[in-house]
């Protein structure tokens, strides 16, 4: 398939790193690191970045190589073009800026804070289709309703994501 020419990117990269030319450069592909929380708060903290999206069947190698480009996966799939991807990673890291989101507290209980899936959430009403609300939410008590959050996070971890859960270091 069709390559995308090192000539043609370099001259386009560097033209685009004129103003700042230690400005990050990442190509979306699925062979790169995965793209994480951590990542994407990496990414936020930082100066920004150059996304490069492929096409085809990618980019010349030595343009990887000779602009010391940081590769980034979205995940174990292919897809027709890096744009998504690009998409995906604007998004998880633009959210975490200050004042994006409204209410920012909220951010570190959110998935993969804390090495965690986040617990389930619950609206009204009271009763939907026989299912009820967890008592404990109704409760009122911020202790117990933060530890069955806890557990909950814990619980849907180990049952949906269990290489997030870091095995325990045995006592000395």
């Amino acid at each position: 398939g069709m390559v995308m020419r090192a000539d043609v990117l370099a001259a386009a990269i560097d033209h685009a790193r004129v103003e700042e030319a230690d400005t990050p450069l990442i190509y979306l592909s699925p062979r790169g690191e995965p793209l994480t929380q951590a990542l994407a708060a990496e990414l936020a903290s930082g100066p920004g970045a150059l996304l490069l999206a492929g096409r085809f069947e990618g980019i010349d190698e030595r343009v990887i190589a000779g602009r010391r480009m940081r590769e980034v996966s979205i995940g174990d799939y292919v897809l027709s073009g890096g744009e998504v991807a690009a998409m995906v990673l604007i998004d998880a890291s633009v959210r975490l800026l200050p004042g994006v989101i409204g209410a920012e507290g909220s951010l570190s209980e959110e998935s993969f804070e804390g090495g965690l899936l986040e617990y389930p959430h619950y609206t009204k009403p009271r009763e939907w289709e026989g299912l009820t609300i967890p008592e404990v939410l109704l409760s009122g008590d911020h202790k117990k309703i933060a530890e069955w959050r806890r557990r909950e996070a814990e619980r849907i971890t180990a049952e949906r994501r269990p290489d997030l859960v870091r095995p325990l270091k045995p006592r000395a």
